[in-house]
């Protein structure tokens, strides 16, 4: 279970203070938008989440109360079929946003990969310093939009393209997803495992483990570690993302 970490006497004041500051995410969140003086107002309004491996951030069914950025770690956004398959649609990392344009609710679950960390924010409360923050407005439209064409690839990717395919492209668009900008654009980091990226493609995990020797047989990736690879042949992983060669 995720943890709220509980404050020490009389410093609920100074987080207060500098709690948005210290973030390291938030150059890279849609709270970067906001002026200085707007940044209290949203902190007064945060509950910080420190979750473990496996810990639930969000739980399919459950009335959906609550907004969330995250501000560390990996999460995986799933759903689960009802013979007890997993579909995962995406996986998130600092910077990306979750759970405010759900209904009442939530049609998906959210756990973290890695040990993470994120703000949760009640809903009613939050749309209300949208409302008066017109620039949280717009960083949030814009981020829609980023969701809405991520969702139209990743329809594409399921049901168009190889296994081949899919993966390279997994592999290209991943590094994307940092938006801090420092990891090097040939570094790929994989905090998920080969099982939960086969759920994420729509594969098996023999499947993945094949196409990734096949990737690294033929020196278009190296591995360094089972989770962190290179891409040697940029160009040509993209040709076999596009059905190229």
């Amino acid at each position: 279970m995720l943890e709220l970490k509980a404050l020490p006497a009389g410093c609920a004041q100074r987080r207060r203070g500098n709690a948005c500051d210290d973030c390291g995410a938030r150059a890279v969140s849609v709270c970067a938008s906001m002026a200085e003086a707007e940044l209290g107002r949203l902190d007064a309004l945060a509950d910080h989440l420190d979750l473990k491996a496996g810990d639930v951030m969000i739980r399919e069914g459950d009335p959906a109360l609550h907004a969330f950025n995250v501000t560390s770690g990996a999460i995986r956004v799933f759903k689960l079929l009802p013979d007890g398959r997993r579909q995962i649609t995406g996986f998130l990392f600092a910077g990306d946003f979750l759970g405010l344009a759900t209904g009442e609710s939530y049609v998906f679950s959210a756990e973290a990969i890695t040990p993470a960390t994120a703000c949760r924010f009640r809903k009613s409360d939050y749309r209300a310093l949208i409302h008066e923050t017109p620039a949280l407005e717009a960083a949030l439209l814009d981020r829609a939009n980023d969701e809405l064409a991520a969702a139209q690839n990743q329809m594409l990717l399921l049901g168009r393209k190889t296994a081949l395919e899919r993966l390279a492209s997994f592999l290209l668009d991943l590094p994307a997803r940092d938006r801090s900008g420092q990891i090097p654009a040939d570094h790929v980091h994989l905090p998920m495992t080969r099982s939960e990226i086969a759920d994420y493609l729509g594969l098996t995990i023999e499947t993945v483990s094949r196409v990734l020797t096949r990737l690294k047989s033929t020196a278009v990736i190296r591995f360094s570690t089972m989770t962190d690879l290179t891409i040697v042949q940029p160009d040509r992983l993209r040709r076999l993302a596009e059905g190229e060669a």
